[in-house]
């Protein structure tokens, strides 16, 4: 996800426009703006990118999660599914909203499992969220038919995987909201940010309030907005909406450049059979911003992952055994540890998440994922391919004697 391999005087240049007029903040001075308007300058293009009316942009991924649900009156003692492989700002963004994040076994996509969510709503449910994470995403098709069933709200955590597509349409689009992350890691960059895209209008009214203190940005004077209901801080900066504003531009070369790296790296694989590749649901592209494959257990995926490095080849995770994206290191989730005391319906609701998720270990534990970056040279992309080749058959053949 290699937006800040990409940054140029594109960037440099939307930055001095907000440089040269000093106003950093995206409401109010407008005497001193020079019709300079960033973050509402990227809200347009995003929306326009995105295919949908509405979008909005935030300070960051997990202030995108919280403000969706925010504006989907998800809060205290309400259920939200979300996948066993994610990043921590899932659960925390719903728990910074009062609800409850319920785990879920994910299936050979590495999302959510629709026959196991399925078993998991109860009429506490208000919203299931899959996590498209490292680039693809699950079957929505399934989870949306589920959502209409028992009116639900599908929100799509399309964090990591921004230009890929489902059923023709981009990823986060396809739900009621879709929510992004721009942080600095992404395949597009703000530094630091997130947004929000949407159909709904409702939505659409609530989010720009909501991230914002409440204020309704009705008029010129911003003292004289009233606020139709509370809300918090949620803002992005002039500065960061600059440099989203040049990243967004350069979107579909990034997502070719990934394509074609990942495609490299991928067809050099195909031949191994102890190799076999995520399931990437009928209608759906991936963002190519990792190529995951799965080894045929536990053990050779560990000593692969261990060769990979050996070989040279970095950036490839073993989410198994990482703190950050997969349940199996969240104490401070399923122990419900916070600053802030949860009332008794919160902890209690979280129990529901401490038991075991067999089908997520299955896949998890055989997973390895590595990540595709545009910078490489057509040489090193090679030579990357012939390194990766090496250290899984080496692997392999030590596994087999």
């Amino acid at each position: 996800m290699p937006g800040f391999e990409l940054f140029s005087n594109e960037e440099k240049k939307e930055v001095q426009d907000v440089l040269d007029n000093g106003v950093l903040m995206r409401y109010g001075f407008d005497g001193l703006r020079n019709g300079h308007y960033k973050a509402a300058s990227l809200e347009k293009d995003f929306a326009l990118k995105m295919q949908t009316k509405y979008a909005q942009v935030v300070s960051s991924g997990t202030a995108a999660v919280t403000v969706a649900l925010a504006c989907a009156e998800i809060g205290h003692g309400d259920e939200v599914i979300i996948p066993t492989f994610t990043f921590v700002a899932s659960f925390e963004a719903i728990l910074a909203v009062g609800a409850i994040p319920i785990l879920c076994d994910i299936d050979d996509t590495l999302t959510l499992n629709p026959e196991a969510v399925a078993q998991l709503i109860t009429p506490k449910t208000k919203a299931i969220m899959p996590v498209h994470m490292c680039g693809s995403m699950a079957n929505l098709k399934a989870l949306k038919l589920l959502c209409d069933t028992h009116d639900l709200v599908l929100v799509e955590d399309a964090c990591q995987a921004i230009g890929g597509t489902y059923d023709n349409k981009p990823l986060g689009s396809y739900g009621d909201i879709g929510c992004f992350s721009f942080d600095y890691v992404k395949t597009i960059t703000c530094g630091e940010g997130g947004g929000l895209i949407t159909n709904t209008e409702k939505y659409a009214d609530r989010a720009h309030k909501y991230q914002d203190h409440g204020h309704d940005h009705v008029g010129n004077d911003r003292g004289a907005e009233s606020h139709p209901f509370l809300g918090y801080n949620y803002r992005l900066s002039e500065l960061n909406a600059a440099v989203g504003i040049a990243q967004l531009r350069k979107l579909d070369q990034t997502i070719a450049l990934q394509k074609k790296n990942y495609t490299i790296l991928r067809n050099a694989l195909t031949d191994i059979p102890e190799v076999t590749f995520r399931t990437v649901p009928e209608t759906g592209v991936e963002s190519y911003a990792f190529l995951s494959i799965f080894l045929p257990n536990e053990t050779l995926a560990r000593a692969t992952h261990k060769a990979l490095g050996a070989h040279g080849v970095d950036a490839c995770f073993y989410w198994f055994d990482n703190n950050w994206h997969y349940y199996k290191k969240w104490e401070h989730l399923l122990e419900s540890k916070s600053l802030v005391k949860f009332s008794q319906e919160i902890q209690t609701g979280l129990q529901k998440n401490k038991r075991t998720y067999p089908d997520s270990d299955a896949w998890m534990g055989r997973t390895v994922s590595c990540l595709i970056k545009v910078g490489w040279t057509e040489a090193e992309v090679q030579e990357r391919a012939k390194n990766m080749v090496a250290a899984i058959k080496s692997t392999v053949l030590i596994a087999q004697e």
